[in-house]
């Protein structure tokens, strides 16, 4: 269902939440803050003051938000929005190699910082995300909890487009 950004502006705080509360994966509390600075002029408005919520987080917040992403080429149970992302470049159908090397990484990543490898899967391809995976885990932890939430970001706007009308 899509949503105009006058009805989100209407919307109780409960019910602005039920619509938004997945555009941060598995995080409302992000939807929930935002919902104070309404009403948004536009979708890159409501967009920017979820972004200023996030960034507002504590680290140990910020940490949370990363950590509640799936594993890119997982088989674990996910949000419908990220198997919906995922799926939409392959990652889905991936061969046995495929998917071996997706573990490895994913593990390797995860061992190195703690948390998940995330990238806005829509603005790559298969092939892209695994050069990008390759060249991340010679980042600092630092450098990575910046390049996450910027990807977070980036995934929170392709959803928000999905659900507000424009």
């Amino acid at each position: 269902m899509s949503y105009s950004i006058a009805q989100l502006n209407q919307m109780s705080q409960e019910e602005f939440v039920d619509v938004l509360g997945a555009v941060f994966e598995d995080t409302p509390a992000i939807a929930q803050a935002a919902w104070h600075q309404r009403p948004f002029a536009n979708v890159a408005e409501l967009h920017q003051q979820m972004v200023v919520v996030v960034n507002a987080l504590s680290l140990t917040e910020q940490l949370a938000l990363i950590r509640a992403h799936p594993d890119l080429g997982s088989k674990a149970k996910m949000a419908e929005a990220s198997v919906q992302e995922q799926a939409g470049i392959g990652l889905d159908q991936l061969t046995a190699s495929e998917y071996d090397r997706f573990q490895t990484l994913n593990a390797a990543y995860k061992e190195r910082f703690g948390f998940p490898f995330i990238i806005a899967v829509k603005n790559h391809t298969k092939d892209s995300i695994l050069e990008a995976f390759e060249r991340r885990l010679n980042h600092t932890t630092e450098t990575e909890i910046a390049q996450s939430l910027a990807e977070i970001a980036q995934i929170a706007e392709f959803r928000l487009f999905d659900i507000v009308a424009h």
